[in-house]
């Protein structure tokens, strides 16, 4: 049997993130043999992710990169079953390494097939990583953005984070492109703009409007009128540009980026919250 020194079971350690024990333990079963101790600690994974298929993994680390020209961004999550976890320094970490490998791909897919660390793909890393966390390890969502300027923000806990398109890369872009970004984590819009608001929310929004004013008495040939009325407020109230900016309430977000030039618009957003 070969004798197993600590800067082995420390190499495997670093290579793997697996415990101390859990390294020694392959490497002893592997006699040593540094690859084939990797191999052990990955079935180790393949077996625990197989237990715990079932399981929820509502928690995790929301995470937002932009690439550095700050032409696309790219938000995930890292999930897992408990807080206890999420709040882990380390898996910060790979959710933040997991983040940049993900800047180069155009679908969760991609991503998940993609090289993460000399021929091991980020499933296989997931599938470690379940081994030695003990948790069901997965990547949640995946969305990614381009434009002419993206920016970013992560909020505090990292449980909500969103990336933003603005149409041009002007002086002030990345202050106004976070602020805006930090408007859509906090507001939670369902669209950039009342075009991207789905026909059916729409049409209940409508219907709502007309039973809350034939309650009030309302005649019946003044409700459609009245009902546009309050469906504007709704669009003001739930979609990113038209809703009052959460910095100056005395004008929209939109007016707000407008700030750095006349003809800067949003273009698009994608947020991502746990649970």
């Amino acid at each position: 049997m070969a004798k197993i020194t600590a800067a082995e079971v420390n190499k495997l350690r670093k290579a793997t993130g697996a415990g101390m024990m859990d390294c020694k333990k392959a490497l002893v079963e592997s006699d040593g043999d540094f690859d084939k101790a990797i191999e052990i600690l990955r079935k180790k994974g393949q077996k625990v992710a197989a237990k715990r298929a079932d399981r929820e993994s509502s928690e995790g680390a929301v995470i937002a990169k932009v690439n550095n020209n700050a032409s696309k961004g790219v938000v995930i999550s890292l999930n897992c079953e408990t807080d206890f976890v999420a709040k882990n320094e380390d898996f910060v970490n790979l959710a933040h390494k997991l983040a940049e490998i993900a800047l180069n791909s155009n679908s969760k897919e991609e991503f998940l097939a993609v090289d993460f660390d000399q021929g091991l793909s980020v499933q296989d890393k997931l599938i470690e990583q379940t081994g030695v966390i003990g948790e069901k390890i997965e990547i949640g969502a995946f969305k990614t953005l381009e434009a002419p300027f993206v920016g970013s923000y992560i909020h505090a806990g990292n449980k909500i984070a969103v990336i933003t398109g603005l149409s041009a890369n002007v002086d002030g872009a990345d202050v106004v492109a976070k602020d805006v970004a930090m408007q859509a984590a906090a507001m939670n819009p369902i669209a950039l703009d009342e075009t991207g608001v789905d026909q059916a929310i729409i049409d209940k929004e409508i219907e709502i409007a007309k039973d809350q004013l034939r309650q009030e008495g309302k005649p019946e040939a003044m409700l459609d009128n009245i009902a546009k009325g309050k469906l504007k407020r709704f669009f003001k109230d739930n979609t990113l540009v038209n809703q009052m900016f959460i910095k100056d309430n005395k004008k929209s977000v939109s007016d707000y980026v407008k700030s750095i030039g006349d003809d800067v618009k949003v273009v698009g957003f994608e947020r991502v919250a746990l649970g």
